[in-house]
């Protein structure tokens, strides 16, 4: 074949792996490819029935060229002066110059390969020619292989194991000598060579431990022993199999429960949804066999029906921790969830409260952090966070008001950032303005204040404002509220921020 033209109008050559039959094992790269290409080429034998064809069907589409590659010879005598090398090579420049001419008028190419096109592909022939003169691209697919593997339920290696694969093409003592000191392998092309495969198996030591596949992942598939298979039934589209070694030794213990090792771990899911949530909670929350927690923060954990959930309000900690203690002391692995960092106004103080007693001595608590809420939104605004801060809550709940009024005019005479937890509720009016008042009895009216809701969630809003302009009215329970410092700064982009340097 002459060197085609490289000009403007050059197309683009895939060479495209379908997969060993099963049409569902097409990658999604590669059907996205067939339905766009211009021309679709394949190769067969002079029946011209093609086993890559039959299983990109779904993919194709009206109006595409077909370009069918048939074999001058497969597997019988040939008169070409050449030989059977000869009639192939001759063969594929061929081919090559008739895809040639699609790639010189623009159009996009696609060479469908059973299996994966540069694994005993006829594609790489067509690849060699013709990739150092037009753009192209190996699109890999599942091997007969791994589907063989697949479908008779064996891994081929594990460890520091090798895996040898062969052409059932070598001759038999090659094969034999190479069988006999593989670890795991794999023997292709059988069909006419079975009965010297099987005998090199044998001769190797190795046939009782063999399989062997044929038309893996199709509707014909069959997995046999391969001492009992009888070579006349054999086609081209089989393999043998000998397996890794440890799998054939490895007996299975019974699978152990989750149930066995119990203990809590109280984990924090962050201030809202999956983009928060830690990998290590992520992974805690999975092996966990019990949820427990208030209802909306469980129902942040997507469900799992090997799990048992436990859900209760939200003003009964010590109770909720006591449940999930004897859970664990039973034997179960339970992760107590809690909304941003369990150790800041949530759960791990509760958990490790009952812990403390007598009756739960032996149970394991383990404490997961997570992303609190001054985080999510201090980063919202920028790093008003950035020097010494404080973090309280206004619910007196738990603490009475002069206590809370008291730590407030500390911080505000200490001239700390103040990040204000549970700043509001329907019942809690009175908490903010006196707040604020307490404040602006130390702070600057025009000091910065920053207020979150709902950050992460649907529903989310900053505001940054000052202390003399906040509106409690704006702040319910889902808000968290920063107050900023003497030092703090708006900038001209509305970020803000508290300088690390104090003066």
């Amino acid at each position: 074949m002459t060197r085609p033209g490289t000009g403007p109008a050059t197309g683009r050559l895939y060479g495209v792996g379908v997969g060993p039959g099963d049409p569902e094992l097409v990658t999604v790269k590669a059907a996205r490819l067939i339905g766009a290409a211009d021309v679709v080429a394949y190769h067969s034998a002079r029946h011209g029935r093609s086993i890559a064809r039959s299983i990109a069907a779904p993919h194709l589409r009206e109006g595409q060229i077909e370009e069918p590659l048939l074999y001058p010879v497969t597997t019988e005598a040939t008169d070409h002066p050449g030989g059977y090398r000869g009639a192939l090579d001759e063969f594929y420049a061929d081919c090559a110059g008739r895809l040639a001419e699609h790639l010189d008028a623009g159009r996009t190419v696609v060479v469908l390969s059973e299996g994966d096109p540069f694994f005993y592909g006829s594609y790489m022939h067509l690849h060699k020619r013709l990739a150092p003169y037009y753009p192209a691209e190996v699109v890999p697919g599942v091997t007969s292989l791994s589907a063989a593997s697949a479908a008779a339920g064996l891994p081929l290696v594990e460890g520091e194991e090798t895996l040898t694969v062969l052409p059932g093409t070598l001759p038999g003592d090659e094969l034999a000598e190479r069988l006999r000191d593989a670890d795991a392998a794999a023997v292709l092309k059988l069909g006419r060579t079975f009965t010297k495969v099987r005998r090199a198996f044998e001769d190797a030591g190795r046939l009782a431990d063999a399989s062997y596949v044929e038309r893996a992942s199709t509707d014909r598939q069959r997995v046999a022993p391969l001492a009992g298979v009888d070579p006349a039934d054999v086609p081209y589209m089989s393999l043998a199999l000998l397996t890794s070694p440890a799998d054939r030794s490895f007996t299975a213990p019974a699978p152990a429960r989750p149930r066995d090792a119990g203990g809590v771990s109280v984990v924090g899911l962050g201030p809202a949804g999956r983009p928060w949530l830690t990998p290590e909670a992520q992974d805690v929350l999975a092996s966990a066999t019990d949820l427990v927690g208030y209802g909306p923060y469980l129902d942040r954990v997507p469900a799992n029906a090997r799990q048992r959930r436990h859900a209760s309000g939200n003003r009964v900690e010590a109770d909720r921790a006591r449940h999930a203690l004897r859970l664990a002391r039973d034997g179960a692995r339970v992760a107590v969830v809690s909304s941003g960092d369990p150790g800041v106004f949530a759960m791990a103080a509760a958990v490790l409260e009952v812990a403390a007693e007598d009756e739960f001595a032996d149970v394991p608590v383990r404490i997961v952090p997570g992303l609190t809420a001054a985080q999510a939104v201090a980063s919202r605004v920028g790093a008003p966070l950035g020097h010494d801060f404080c973090v309280l809550s206004l619910s007196d709940l738990l603490k009475p008001w002069d206590v809370i009024a008291r730590r407030l005019t500390a911080a505000a005479e200490a001239d700390l950032v103040v990040a204000l937890y549970n700043p509001s509720s329907s019942r809690r009016r009175h908490q903010l303005p006196a707040a604020r008042d307490l404040l602006l009895e130390h702070r600057s009216p025009e000091t910065p204040v920053v207020i979150g809701r709902d950050v992460g969630g649907e529903a989310e809003s900053v505001t940054v404002t000052t202390l003399g302009k906040l509106d409690p009215e704006q702040v319910d329970m889902r808000c968290l509220v920063i107050v900023g410092s003497s030092t703090t700064r708006v900038t001209g982009r509305g970020a803000v921020y508290t300088p690390r340097r104090y003066p």
